[in-house]
């Protein structure tokens, strides 16, 4: 195996609700081409060996648009939470030994060098799951990251779950991971839906992670803007503006 080789997962089967449309959040388009379009490149870009994609909302249009794009579809019906979206990649990824890197299909500024770094990073750190991270002016809304003395991650608290000081943490969860495949789904056969949503969320992975003793770190990207997730139409138009600006 060559050492950064991996393989991508894109989580894209959300339906994205707060764009107020009945299009899948995915193919929103930016310039023309849809949000997925842009991170198929950055995981191209990046080396990706294999590209899988966890479509569900308007699957068949997904499949549609991305004909002869070279990734792999896998559906998630019914739709349980992030958790359970990677575990539906396990037919496609069980046996693989290598890296994977997670990557939202809402995030479409990620760069492929961005991505080439938080692998390098994991390698280098000798981690068992690399959390991609950035720190935002205003955190409110996202899962913080806890950290150790030694500058590990110890977990991930979502903004309903944290104290008034754990809210004060500027550092937040991308939701772009990079883990060693085998142990990812490993860890995935121990989450529950113990929670309000009843859902499989895929931030429990790093409570299991630290406590089979292995280490979880961060990868910290300057410019947050690169990892903004895609929720509203405002935000659209906003990443559309950094495109232009930042893309020859």
């Amino acid at each position: 195996m060559k050492d950064k080789e991996f393989y991508a997962l894109i989580l894209a089967a959300g339906k994205g609700t707060r764009m107020k449309s009945d299009l899948a959040k995915v193919l929103h388009s930016i310039e023309g081409k849809p949000l997925l379009y842009y991170v198929l490149e950055a995981a191209r870009g990046a080396g990706a060996e294999k590209i899988v994609v966890i479509i569900g909302h308007q699957a068949q249009k997904v499949r549609e648009q991305f004909i002869g794009s070279g990734c792999v579809f896998v559906e998630q019906k019914p739709q349980l939470g992030t958790g359970h979206a990677v575990l539906q990649a396990r037919p496609e990824l069980g046996d693989y030994q290598g890296l994977t890197v997670i990557l939202c299909g809402d995030v479409p500024l990620l760069k492929p060098a961005t991505i080439k770094n938080l692998i390098k990073d994991h390698i280098a750190a000798g981690a068992c799951v690399t959390v991609l991270t950035t720190a935002l002016p205003d955190p409110r809304g996202y899962g913080r990251i806890l950290k150790n003395d030694d500058g590990n991650i110890i977990k991930i608290v979502e903004q309903n779950d944290a104290t008034d000081a754990e809210k004060k943490i500027t550092e937040i969860n991308t939701g772009i991971y990079c883990v060693n495949t085998p142990f990812l789904f490993s860890a995935l056969e121990k989450i529950n839906n113990n929670n309000k949503q009843k859902e499989y969320y895929l931030t429990d992975i790093i409570e299991i992670t630290c406590q089979a003793g292995r280490k979880v770190k961060a990868y910290l990207t300057k410019d947050y803007l690169e990892v903004m997730g895609i929720n509203t139409s405002e935000e659209l138009f906003r990443a559309g503006q950094y495109l232009k600006k930042n893309r020859k």
